[in-house]
């Protein structure tokens, strides 16, 4: 992996090169113009970790950087700034460190720290050891928290210490509308809010008008996308397999005032498998799924896509919102999606500049 170089003066040359890369990846798909959302060029990944690097009394943030000619060779990199990082965590960065430096307790076989920030101004910080976790250090990590206005959790082998709580709640403003979000540590929630912004907005706009059908959502998160598309729906059904997940979907549904949405822990697989029939129980039973008219889906997968059979099944739906973290898998996928649907919509979301990572969000109609 290699660390990026943040250079503003080259912000528009870099996105550039992804627009063209993604416009070809897509084009015998005959897609629409390509809308590029911007990201600020520094300063936006509200949550980032890094190793903690002993050398004799010193310490310092590290990452590793590889050789592309040798994987197996990785070069240590000191950080003492990350302009990756949102600037709150470039300001925690000094503070903890001479901390740190500054107790024996803190530092002793401190192995990693992990930041989760947000637009709205709080801070989560875990720290992560090689050794069990005692009363004295909760006794410094308290004092640490407080003179710092940050929340601590303390991490090791079989062990976890939250001092405060284990989330940060975001704001996040799509349409001047604010929508409030429970973010839980060690759990995913999109790492550039700035872009989640756009990307919710875009994904409001692509699915305007649809109040008369329902949305069913795959890979939900902690309801990201469910919070804000809501309203633009009668009804709609969430799944996630993570436990974490679905109970701060709940959470975030109920702090939004979203009444019209249920989330489900449930594979995308049994989901199939219950929308056909084929899939029955108390949890099935409990969804109602003959309630629901269902126009449109939405799918957030994972980095390696959707397989050929889920690709097929979400081709029954009208209209189909697929967001990408993967446009190589996006294209596999669309060569099936295509033979039924067309593309209305394509998006270009720079999620990580100054990498060669790219997010792609499309609308599909049926033909």
């Amino acid at each position: 992996m290699a660390i990026p170089v943040v250079e503003p003066e080259r912000y528009s040359e870099q996105l550039n090169v992804k627009r063209e890369s993604l416009e070809a990846l897509l084009a015998e798909f005959s897609p629409p113009s390509l809308e590029v959302l911007e990201s600020p060029p520094g300063y936006y990944r509200q949550r980032c970790e890094f190793r903690i690097w002993h050398e004799g009394d010193d310490l310092f943030y590290a990452m590793f950087e590889v050789d592309p000619e040798n994987p197996a060779n990785k070069a240590v990199v000191r950080l003492d700034q990350y302009p990756v990082a949102s600037a709150q965590i470039n300001a925690l960065m000094p503070l903890l460190r001479n901390a740190f430096l500054a107790s024996q307790e803190l530092r002793h076989r401190l192995f990693q720290v992990e930041f989760l920030t947000t637009l709205s101004g709080e801070a989560l910080v875990t720290l992560i050891y090689h050794r069990p976790l005692g009363d004295v250090w909760e006794e410094e990590a308290r004092a640490l928290e407080k003179a710092l206005g940050i929340m601590i959790i303390g991490r090791s082998r079989k062990q976890r210490k939250v001092l405060s709580r284990d989330h940060v709640w975001e704001t996040l403003e799509v349409d001047d509308q604010p929508w409030h979000y429970q973010q839980v540590e060690n759990s995913f929630t999109q790492p550039n809010a700035t872009i989640c912004q756009k990307m919710l907005g875009w994904a409001r706009s692509a699915t305007a008008g649809s109040q008369s059908g329902d949305l069913v959502e795959l890979y939900c998160g902690n309801g990201n996308f469910t919070v804000a598309l809501a309203e633009n729906f009668r009804r709609v059904l969430a799944t996630e397999i993570s436990r974490t997940s679905v109970a701060s979907a709940k959470v975030n549904f109920a702090a939004n005032g979203i009444t019209n949405a249920q989330v489900v822990r449930m594979s995308a697989e049994e989901l199939a498998q219950a929308l056909k029939g084929e899939k029955g129980g108390r949890r099935v039973a409990d969804m109602a799924l003959q309630d629901y008219q269902f126009s449109t889906v939405l799918v957030d997968p994972p980095r390696a896509g959707l397989d050929e059979a889920s690709c097929h099944q979400i081709s029954v739906y009208p209209s189909i919102v697929y967001i990408s973290c993967n446009p190589a898998t996006l294209a596999e996928n669309l060569a099936i999606l295509t033979q039924t649907h067309r593309i209305e919509r394509l998006a270009l979301f720079d999620q990580f500049p100054f990498t060669n990572h790219m997010e792609a969000g499309v609308l599909l109609t049926r033909r």
